[in-house]
């Protein structure tokens, strides 16, 4: 996923930060309607982003819209702790509007566009949209001299696209705050009637996420993959002497499905033989002891309702690699349990909530 580059550059004036929200399709539009030939970028990660409603957003609001994936440096950021810190979960909100502007100045000769915009709205958020922090963001990212924030320009000092005479800064906007009722008057204008709902979507956010990315954050990688796949059934930690090892159990066949696309080669799958039940992948951040191997199997066996009332050992299949259950593979015989030497548990979200706040400066 990667901006469309033609043997000819089509020159745009600006490359708009379109996240999906109304307060991002206003700002393009506000300045569409000056003439100006505004390109969207809509960045993805794991965390945020779709790519499958571009289609959508293109044909209902009539924008030129292209999605970019920032997987790679957006997960590194996290990695190397935000400067900025995070909200009240783990959402580094500074960081990653920084991230985004620095990523979107280094596609502007993609596009032969000569500034950025974004949907920004003074005292919006109360993170990331307070004036300080508006400032640091420009200055941070670099793009003092090149973003303009459509929306609430009128409480901002203004830009040089705008003293240029390139925008008219009377053609803009002084929204502030919480409220939506400027937004929502000038959707109107505009003939927008699906008024999208509020951007941001954030995992980061969200305390449940958190909760099974903090450990995939301490302990893995913490590659686009790694938080892709904690998105998908229980996510389960056994830490043996000092070691963290990590197993995912479907809970349902759309998980089941998930886990067999996001497999990776190093990985370990596990499926009860004879028996209706979960998969589950162990992801090796090491490798796995034979006996471990068998506690997993055990716990994961234990899933399958019929596999736990049969009374007896159970055989498991345990294969490795991307090719998952039509790989290579051997069998374990194992009696389902819940509760194995190895412990098996999910994080819980106060533990998270105090690592973070002592690892991430919140």
């Amino acid at each position: 996923m990667r901006p469309m580059q033609n043997d000819f550059i089509t020159n745009y004036h600006g490359l708009a930060l379109f996240s999906g929200g109304l307060d991002s399709i206003l700002a393009v539009r506000v300045l569409m309607e000056q003439g100006l030939k505004i390109k969207c970028v809509h960045f993805v990660t794991p965390f945020f982003g779709d790519e499958a409603k571009v289609p959508f957003w293109r044909r209902e609001y009539g924008l030129d819209i292209d999605a970019v994936d920032i997987s790679a440096p957006y997960t590194a950021m996290l990695r190397s702790k935000p400067a900025h810190g995070v909200g009240s979960v783990l959402n580094p909100c500074v960081d990653c509007k920084i991230l985004m502007m620095q990523k979107a100045v280094s596609l502007l000769p993609v596009y032969g566009a000569s500034f950025l915009a974004s949907g920004e709205v003074l005292g919006q958020r109360p993170m990331s949209q307070r004036r300080d922090t508006l400032n640091i963001i420009r200055r941070d990212a670099g793009v003092r001299e090149l973003l303009l924030r459509p929306l609430c320009a009128k409480h901002l000092e203004p830009t040089p696209m705008e003293e240029s005479g390139l925008v008219d800064r009377e053609k803009l906007y002084d929204f502030s705050g919480r409220g939506r009722k400027g937004q929502m008057e000038l959707a109107a204008r505009f003939g927008i009637t699906k008024i999208p709902t509020p951007a941001g979507g954030c995992l980061l956010t969200e305390r449940e996420n958190a909760r099974s990315f903090w450990p995939v954050l301490q302990h893995s990688p913490a590659e686009a993959g790694d938080f892709r796949l904690a998105l998908t059934g229980r996510q389960l930690w056994s830490f043996q002497g000092g070691k963290p090892f990590w197993l995912c159990v479907g809970r349902d066949k759309r998980d089941n499905e998930a886990l067999q696309g996001i497999t990776g080669e190093n990985d370990l799958t596990f499926k009860v033989r004879d028996f209706p039940g979960p998969l589950a992948v162990a992801r090796q951040l090491q490798p796995w002891p034979d006996e471990l191997i068998k506690d997993a199997a055990a716990f994961m066996a234990s899933f399958s309702g019929k596999a736990a009332a049969s009374g007896g050992h159970v055989s498991v299949r345990v294969h490795r690699g991307v090719k998952g259950l039509d790989g290579p593979g051997f069998e374990v015989e194992v009696a389902p349990s819940r509760s194995t030497p190895a412990g098996w548990a999910e994080y819980q979200w106060e533990n998270a909530k105090s690592e973070i706040k002592e690892n991430m400066g919140r």
